[in-house]
């Protein structure tokens, strides 16, 4: 194989994985493509987890905090 032609193929290898990298960024997946009801079975139960994850206590009082200082 000739040097000229290896460096040939390694530009056009170079050139096609950046371009799938490109590709593959660049374009987002469909929401619209999956089914209704399959989303908002699992949407519920996503929306189920969230609140419970991000609820907090709502008998705890936050407003006051406390003064954060520097350590150094």
């Amino acid at each position: 194989m000739t040097p000229r032609l290896l460096v040939a193929v390694a530009v056009a290898g170079i050139v096609a994985l950046g371009a799938g990298m490109m590709i593959w960024v660049v374009v987002q997946p469909n929401a619209t493509t999956e089914t209704p009801a399959a989303v908002s079975g699992a949407g519920a139960a996503r929306q189920e987890h969230r609140e419970r994850f991000f609820g907090g206590d709502p008998d705890r009082d936050v407003r006051g905090g406390q003064e954060m200082k520097p350590r150094w």
